[in-house]
């Protein structure tokens, strides 16, 4: 139950991070419902045809699908509400990616997978979707910048297990974990601190 919890926790966050840039591009409804749909389950979807976990968990459990609906009428309908909040779009997109670092590297662990695979697994978690929504709406997906996004996943990823080393509780490790990822992306952005930029100026 916890980890479902934070499972759908994190599919309303990028639903909404979906329906935010949608929104923006000014598509219609349909194009709203795909792209936060694609950003919701886009990483999850990878990551289950990767340890072969098919049917892929959204066809099997309708909870997300109607999870994603409800959080794209929500979006729409307090849109305005959201455009007030400072950067919305960062921030849902910034706690998306924390839960689904998690649940990657949670599901990397079911299927026994070693500590770097299981890493590896939630960064694709938590990106993949990102990736497909900029794809789709005409941006270079912000993975592929200077920001520092897959970076914080990573890290964030391997704080889980050196924090199960310590005399915790595993669910509070878990969480520690995801606080990691979104304090490290949130710090990266505040501060301005990014990835160094291998390009020369001209």
């Amino acid at each position: 139950m916890f980890y479902q919890t934070i499972d759908i926790l994190g599919t309303v966050a990028f639903a909404i991070s979906g329906v935010l840039v949608a929104m923006d591009k000014k598509l219609d409804l349909f194009g709203v419902l795909i792209i936060a749909f694609v950003t919701a389950i886009g990483g999850g979807t990878l990551r289950d045809l990767l340890i072969g976990n098919t049917p892929v968990v959204w066809m099997r459990d309708l909870t997300y699908v109607t999870t994603i609906f409800i959080s794209v009428v929500f979006g729409i309908l307090f849109v305005n509400q959201l455009k007030y909040l400072r950067r919305s779009l960062f921030l849902f997109d910034t706690i998306g990616i924390g839960l689904f670092t998690m649940i990657g590297v949670e599901k990397g662990l079911q299927a026994e997978l070693s500590p770097v695979m299981c890493v590896a697994l939630g960064t694709m978690t938590a990106s993949f979707g990102g990736v497909i929504r900029d794809m789709l709406c005409n941006e270079i997906p912000v993975i592929f910048r200077k920001e520092i996004y897959a970076t914080a996943c990573i890290l964030g990823g391997a704080s889980y297990f050196l924090f199960t080393q310590f005399p915790i509780k595993e669910n509070y490790a878990y969480i520690a974990a995801i606080v990691v990822v979104i304090s490290l992306r949130l710090l990266a952005v505040h501060f301005g601190i990014s990835l160094p930029n291998i390009y020369k100026k001209t």
